[in-house]
């Protein structure tokens, strides 16, 4: 399996309530987005950003690798069956710079697919997953809980998702998708201390980074 994905999909505005603490219409179908491969940094490097660009939000998503291709997929039961691990990952977000973007009604590349804008944690099997739609995680930053997640919450349902995401955009094995974020969403500062937790279904996988 590739170690680097061709690219990673993203799924934005798939909480109702995310949608609606930035302004933004709930949607009646995904939002998609791509995130290359350049944008992808480890836990271990620390995250930073050039601040004359304005406010770095963090986005907390229940992320998943695909281990089969999917193509113009129908089957939802298919679908899952290419999911080979899940993790936790954070779509940085250059939110001052978004803003500006859609207001000129340009594409958001600039403040979603910069270098260092993906961070992933470890990817999990999914045998700690008890069901697609009741995976659950949260997001610390400095001990404090800022995002709570709970697929069962989601618009669109996982199997939904990477259907639809495969008749847009043909999925290779190793690509990623981000599944969206829940509410919670806000600026980060140089110091921050962040956690990521899963809550499996035999045990809790905790990741921690930093923020330069």
């Amino acid at each position: 399996m590739n170690t680097r994905p061709s690219k990673i999909v993203c799924v934005g505005r798939s909480y109702a309530e995310h949608a609606q603490e930035l302004g933004n219409a709930i949607p009646d179908s995904p939002v998609l987005f791509i995130k290359p491969p350049s944008s992808l940094i480890s836990l271990e490097d620390g995250i930073t950003w050039n601040k004359n660009l304005g406010n770095l939000h963090h986005e907390c998503e229940l992320t998943l690798r695909l281990d089969q291709p999917l193509k113009n997929e129908t089957d939802p039961q298919k679908a899952l069956e290419a999911i080979g691990a899940v993790t936790l990952g954070l779509d940085l977000t250059l939110r001052d710079l978004q803003d500006s973007l859609k207001k000129k009604g340009h594409p958001w590349e600039r403040s979603k697919a910069f270098d260092g804008a993906c961070v992933l944690a470890d990817w999990v099997d999914i045998s700690e997953v008890k069901a697609w739609n009741a995976v659950t995680f949260d997001f610390q930053v400095n001990d404090q809980v800022r995002q709570k997640g709970d697929t069962a919450l989601l618009l669109f349902s996982i199997a939904y998702l990477l259907c639809d995401i495969s008749q847009a955009f043909s999925l290779e094995e190793g690509d990623v998708v981000m599944t969206g974020t829940p509410a919670g969403v806000a600026a980060l500062a140089s110091g921050d201390q962040l956690t990521m937790t899963l809550h499996g279904q035999t045990q809790d996988f905790v990741w921690k980074t930093f923020v330069k």
